[in-house]
């Protein structure tokens, strides 16, 4: 079975009065209710979102600016033409 788009909570459970945002996650009340049962794509689209918020509010960590690498799948050629085991 495949791994679930892990939670971005940081255990810093705060919402903001004013922003109405989480001070830990910047999620609002919605997603963060939303979150245990969204599926991977709506989880995916409120990580996207969570991205310009952080970028918006200048808490750019060096993951938002570095491309994710996609993890190869098991037995697929890497650069080299080996395959991985």
């Amino acid at each position: 079975m495949a791994e679930r788009v892990v939670s971005p909570c940081i255990g810093v459970c705060t919402l903001d009065p004013v922003s109405k945002l989480c001070t830990g996650c910047l999620r609002t009340g919605d997603e963060i209710m939303a979150w245990p049962s969204a599926d991977d794509a709506r989880r995916l689209a409120i990580l996207a979102r969570l991205k310009e918020r952080r970028i918006a509010a200048g808490r750019v960590s060096a993951m938002d600016v570095k491309p994710r690498r996609r993890r190869r799948a098991e037995g697929s050629a890497d650069r080299s033409g080996e395959r991985s085991t």
